[in-house]
């Protein structure tokens, strides 16, 4: 461990039991004097693009309209941008749905055939510059399985399997279950590994109880009953996946090769995005991480919401992206972002909130699936970054001219506010104007 990441872990707040270790909200009693809170960037992404005619926002601030897709964000959007226009222009022109994703987050072109290339990721970009200050550097998650194999354009389906890219030649492996992500989150692990998290770490949380104030003991206990919810919706997914790989012993398969839910992932999609969003909002709530990403819905999705009584899988639906069929979609996947959202805005933090100190960035790989039209592709921005990133904005970039308006431009501002500063990025050099 180097010496500046044993400095930034030495200021934290821990407590711990047989096997785990539980990192704290943020508690005046034990902050530093001056200490300002961390900021944070998360990345969701949904594929396959969005209902063009319900999506749009105007105005400014509490008069901010939002369209029907975008009414989830109601309650949130003076900490909200709705940024229309960019678009990244080494993923036009080159054909369909993988060569439409594989670089959404790094900007650079990618290759066809069997060797796959690409480029690091605003993620890991920030989780190698910040990532050193927090025990893990980031959270790479996904709802739904990578595909294998290949794509008629000739384009490898882990392009469109895959939104974080550690190297040019190596996506971030997703984690799926949400149980690994858990005991990821809390170092839990060994033989108690089933054993409740809470239960173990019990003495030592009351014994910090009778040292903090009372307004903090309050945080405290919110915090850890937040805990225990997340807690016991991953114990019945721990067993699931238990029998799961049980049954794939039995029948001489991989894990991976069971369809769902026998491999262990839950049936229902609402369930595996929350416990999902939760354990990002926890990571960052904890300061366990300050990035994560989320594959809520992969490009070519094959994910099915019966809930929605909708009948097509989510890439069927999106070929008819005018129909209430795949608006219900859409305006599902933009609820789970204002889950998240009101979680991080709930989390007392110094004088604000870690939404308030925190960048969501949700996007999709294209504007209609119909289509298949990428000249501008939907984006969404919530918090202010500490207040660096102004909010409760409209911004239009389409008519600015390909050169301003650029996704790469956004992701060099959103680090700059991070204080990650690049010369470039991607397609970009120069960081996109009015952000």
């Amino acid at each position: 461990m180097n010496k500046q990441r044993a400095l930034a872990l030495s200021r934290r707040t821990f407590i711990r039991g047989a096997g785990v270790t539980m990192g704290l909200p943020w508690l005046e009693s034990l902050a530093a004097t001056g200490a300002k809170p961390p900021r944070r960037f998360a990345a969701l992404f949904m594929g396959t693009g969005i209902s063009p005619g319900r999506w749009w926002a105007k105005g400014s601030g509490s008069a901010m309209e939002l369209s029907e897709s975008l009414q989830p964000l109601e309650p949130l959007k003076a900490k909200l941008n709705v940024i229309d226009g960019l678009f990244n222009r080494f993923a036009t022109g080159q054909g369909i749905h993988p060569a439409m994703t594989g670089n959404m987050l790094s900007g650079v072109p990618i290759r066809k055939g069997s060797i796959i290339r690409g480029g690091i990721t605003i993620d890991q970009v920030l989780a190698n510059r910040i990532g050193q200050e927090t025990p893990q550097p980031s959270m790479v998650l996904a709802c739904e399985r990578a595909m294998t194999g290949f794509h008629e354009s000739n384009f490898s389906n882990a392009y469109s399997s895959h939104i974080s890219w550690q190297s040019a030649e190596s996506p971030v492996p997703n984690e799926m279950y949400p149980s690994l992500a858990f005991d990821s989150l809390f170092e839990n692990g060994g033989q108690l590994r089933n054993t409740s998290v809470l239960d173990r770490v019990k003495e030592h949380a009351q014994a910090l109880s009778s040292k903090i104030s009372s307004t903090d003991k309050m945080k405290l206990d919110e915090y850890l009953a937040s805990v225990r919810e997340v807690e016991r919706g991953i114990e019945r997914m721990r067993t699931d996946k238990g029998k799961a790989e049980e049954r794939a012993r039995d029948a001489g398969r991989p894990l991976f090769a069971m369809p769902r839910p026998q491999d262990g992932l839950p049936e229902d999609i609402r369930d595996h995005i929350r416990l999902m969003l939760d354990i990002i909002a926890l990571g960052f709530q904890t300061d366990k991480t300050r990035v994560a990403s989320l594959l809520l819905a992969r490009d070519l999705s094959a994910l099915y919401y019966p809930f929605l009584n909708v009948g097509k899988q989510h890439h069927g639906a999106s070929h008819y992206d005018t129909e209430p069929d795949y608006q219900k979609i859409v305006h599902f996947q933009v609820t789970q972002l204002a889950y998240l959202a009101k979680r991080l805005d709930a989390m007392p933090e110094a004088e604000s909130s870690v939404l308030d100190n925190s960048c969501l960035l949700w996007l999709s790989n294209m504007w209609s699936g119909t289509k298949h039209d990428n000249k501008k592709v939907p984006v969404l921005t919530l918090g202010g970054l500490g207040g660096e990133l102004r909010t409760g904005r409209a911004l239009d970039y389409f008519g600015a001219g390909d050169e301003n308006r650029k996704l790469c431009s956004l992701y060099l501002g959103i680090m700059d506010r991070m204080g990650v500063e690049l010369r470039e990025f991607g397609d970009a050099g120069t960081r996109l104007a009015g952000l």
